[in-house]
């Protein structure tokens, strides 16, 4: 809990000045807030507004029915999908994808990933490392590995978000660990409990945006009284930068899409709020308020959108979730394009493995860890384009092959961060390279 401390007596409210302003964690595990922002500090502060935005897909995409479908394979393999051309010549996907077949010159596909150490865990794609023989506290995720580096670039917005709603199967629900760096580079997680419930302000919680009459009176009775009350002198910058995060309104507003044009809502449309069985909403309001948190002042943001762990009916969950996906990865990728920002904010998509190529007697797919998909979008870097390839079965990577390690060194490079030569360091105060084994960028991308 923060508690910001100041001179003995009470507001009109009755409230002691001493107690007027507790907030939970703000769902960065109970750790004081000027605590994390002295340590963001120590780390260093980067100003350049690069940024990441993470779409997971927990539970595993079948990569054969969206980006590299085998018309030529068996029934048993081929499915119900027939691709569709896209804006680039040679490049095909599915059918149910018509919005993102338009953008494909904006986008990178790779066909080959591999390497996948093959549990249902978000792990591997928040870290590109597995999770065996990891160092003393874990390896930390890509948003606190950027928090630490770069640090906050306003200090009225956390560096790292992650938008993931608690699930039943929590392993899709990570956003992404601290790890060694310490929870002081843990994300901030507004949907998960310890942020939006718990982040309170004279009784005004988050989850009452829509009254942003109230809200904003809230804040500035507030501001008057800290005022009013000399409570500020004498307290040290970091108190006063947690206290500016939780009284502006800078990063509410990021957080309320009321606040976005009408038109670019309905480009990103509506999804289904609840969970899909034991993994997570298709909220494509996700995106939107990832692409809200970056201009805001956020570095990196993940989020999880719907369940894609279909052992039965992969066709018909798959006609069900890929209107929508499609439509709000779209609107994503076009939105960032129209703001200016393809240049300076990544986007990646990817699950934790890939299907079998054989449809099973219940018309699912079963886990493939042996290859899977991904999709790359914005960041400056080199689009339109397709990278590896799999065999006729779609269950082997012939060209090509893709560690996770490389998009992750492709999305350092995007932030300007070198992994040749930057390391973080562990609990024992060893240097720790940011992916494995001297993986660099994608030489297709940079």
């Amino acid at each position: 809990m923060l508690t910001l401390l100041g001179p003995k007596g009470r507001f009109c409210d009755g409230v002691s000045r001493r107690q007027f302003l507790k907030i939970g964690g703000l769902g960065l595990g109970g750790l004081n807030l000027s605590q994390l922002l002295r340590a963001e500090s120590a780390g260093g502060l980067g100003r350049s507004h690069k940024a990441v935005i993470m779409i997971f897909l927990p539970g595993g995409p079948s990569h054969q029915d969206m980006f590299d479908l085998k018309m030529d394979a068996p029934r048993e393999v081929r499915g119900e999908f027939t691709p569709i051309k896209t804006n680039v010549p040679g490049i095909e996907i599915c059918e149910h994808m018509p919005r993102l077949a338009k953008l494909a010159d904006k986008y990178t596909i790779i066909r080959s990933m591999v390497g996948a150490f093959g549990d249902h865990d978000a792990f591997q794609c928040l870290t590109g490392r597995t999770n065996k023989n990891q160092p003393p506290g874990g390896w930390p995720s890509l948003g606190s590995v950027v928090s630490k580096l770069q640090g906050p670039l306003n200090r009225m917005v956390p560096p790292f978000a992650g938008l993931s709603p608690k699930m039943g199967e929590m392993r899709w629900a990570r956003n992404g660990d601290p790890g060694f760096l310490g929870l002081s580079h843990a994300p901030f997680q507004p949907n998960q409990g310890g942020g939006k419930e718990d982040m309170v302000l004279k009784g005004v919680t988050l989850d009452r945006l829509s009254d942003r009459k109230q809200l904003l009176a809230s804040f500035d009775k507030m501001r008057r009284e800290v005022d009013a009350s000399g409570m500020m002198e004498g307290i040290d910058g970091f108190n006063e930068q947690a206290f500016g995060i939780l009284t502006s309104s800078r990063l509410l507003e990021a957080l309320d899409i009321e606040r976005e044009d009408r038109r670019v809502r309905d480009l990103y449309g509506k999804g289904d709020p609840k969970n899909r069985d034991d993994g997570g909403p298709k909220l494509m309001e996700h995106m939107l308020v990832a692409r809200r948190l970056v201009e805001a002042g956020a570095r990196c943001v993940t989020l999880a959108f719907s369940r894609w762990d279909h052992h039965g009916d992969n066709f018909g969950a798959l006609r069900q979730d890929l209107p929508l996906f499609d439509q709000g990865v779209s609107a994503l990728i076009q939105d960032l394009h129209e703001r200016g920002l393809d240049k300076d904010v990544s986007v990646v998509v990817w699950g934790e493995f890939g299907r079998t190529p054989t449809i099973n007697k219940d018309a699912g797919r079963d886990h493939w860890p042996r290859v899977s998909c991904a999709m790359l979008a914005g960041g400056g870097l080199r689009h339109g384009q397709v990278i590896g390839a799999t065999d006729r079965l779609g269950g082997e990577a012939v060209e090509r092959p893709v560690y996770f390690g490389e998009v992750f060194a492709t999305l350092y490079h995007a932030l300007g961060i070198d992994v040749s030569k930057t390391t973080v360091l562990d609990y024992a105060g060893r240097p720790q390279f940011l992916v494995d084994n001297g993986l660099m960028p994608l030489k297709e991308c940079v």
